[in-house]
């Protein structure tokens, strides 16, 4: 579909006492299925909040969000969400934790066999087979974050949304989940909305980079097709000069915008 999200000129208002903080403005964007599209920008441009809006945890103050053809009115299950913090219970298991969501939105049509096989599914997806029975405090950062990723995936969405699902992991780690997310994507085929602060995994994981300028009244300054062949390698990469071309032009997006004057209509008085 070639339009399976859309983003019709939507903007973000938010009231702070007496005052109106304009968070985004004019924001228009189509996304297709199976597309894998990175949100950059320096910090406060509005990330999290388009990722938020997408998710339908919050509604536009203008314009209108679209998934498959229908108006984005709340969360539901088509779009699953994954944050920096894995946000496991603790007392549950990674098998129970996983299963939790799966029985939510299949237990009312499936059995109780097929919702385990869900489960097992999604846990293998990532890797974890073996780590099912182990508690949230049993496992490494990076394994409680691919939970998280089995969770989200357990579920079938039509889209995956990530808000810098690596940000708080070594670098060694995030590289191997990047690496596991390629592959997982390859797989699945799901559409994926991803924010990050980090310029080498827009490059790498995806097929448009949507660039955002400053904010506040923040919106999209330029938008970035990565057109590198899938699967990709890192190693491969690295010297590949198409990839080191996309990743100056998003470095030099951002350092253009670096100190860049706030817009001054951003405040108004309510």
């Amino acid at each position: 579909m070639e339009k399976f999200i859309r983003i019709e000129s939507v903007g973000q208002v938010f009231t702070r006492g007496k005052a109106q903080f304009v968070a985004l403005r004019d924001i228009n964007l189509s996304i297709r299925q199976g597309e894998f599209i990175s949100l950059i920008g320096h910090s406060g441009c509005g990330k999290s909040t388009l990722l938020n809006l997408i998710a339908g945890i919050t509604l536009p103050t203008s314009g209108v969000l679209l998934c498959g053809g229908k108006e984005i009115d709340g969360p539901g299950p088509d779009r699953a969400v994954v944050f920096q913090n894995h946000s496991l219970l603790p007392w549950l298991t990674c098998f129970e934790n996983v299963h939790l969501a799966v029985e939510r939105v299949f237990g009312g049509k499936e059995n109780a066999s097929q919702l385990k096989d869900r489960t097992r599914a999604a846990l293998k997806l990532v890797g974890l087979s073996h780590a099912e029975q182990k508690l949230p405090k049993e496992i490494s950062g990076g394994m409680k974050q691919r939970v998280g990723i089995a969770r989200a995936l357990a579920v079938e969405p039509n889209v995956l949304l990530m808000d810098e699902p690596f940000g708080a992991l070594d670098s060694l780690t995030r590289a191997h989940l990047q690496d596991e997310l390629l592959r997982i994507i390859g797989t699945t085929q799901t559409t994926v909305v991803m924010v990050t602060h980090d310029v080498d995994e827009a490059v790498l994981l995806s097929d448009r980079i949507v660039m955002l300028s400053n904010g506040p009244a923040a919106t999209i300054g330029e938008i970035l097709k990565v057109d590198l062949e899938r699967p990709r390698d890192r190693v491969v990469l690295a010297n590949d000069p198409r990839y080191l071309d996309f990743r100056a032009a998003v470095v030099r997006f951002l350092h253009e915008r670096k100190g860049a004057a706030a817009e001054p209509v951003s405040m108004v008085d309510a």
